[in-house]
């Protein structure tokens, strides 16, 4: 794919100052940038950054997928900064876990089993 260098999760809200309190709750800090009003965007990784934008219509609609490094930890950061998550959901070959914001937006924490080998044929 040519000249593709970065992705941006939108996560459209009705209530932007209740969902930038939440993700800063989840996150730890305040947004990196806020270029506009009702826009608010963190930098989750090198290239990655999660934006959550005023937009009553489709708000809670949004749905994103986040690869963790260890699944374990990070239920046990989101649990020390308050935020609840699902259950682990273990599928041999990957874990996952959501949180919904308040506005009814999922995102999903993926975890890879790098040990994880498909059954003989």
């Amino acid at each position: 794919m040519p000249n593709l260098k970065s992705v941006t999760a939108v996560l459209p809200v009705s209530d932007h100052a209740a969902a930038v309190a939440w993700y800063k709750q989840w996150i730890g800090r305040d947004p990196d940038v806020e270029p506009q009003e009702g826009v608010a965007e963190w930098q989750i990784a090198e290239n990655a950054w999660i934006q959550v934008s005023l937009d009553p219509e489709t708000t809670g609609k949004t749905n994103i997928v986040i690869g963790v490094e260890d699944i374990d930890a990070h239920v046990a950061s989101l649990a020390s900064a308050g935020v609840p998550t699902g259950e682990i959901q273990d599928f041999d070959f990957i874990k996952l876990v959501d949180i919904v914001d308040p506005a009814g937006n999922k995102v999903n924490f993926v975890w890879e089993n790098p040990k994880y080998e498909p059954p003989a044929e």
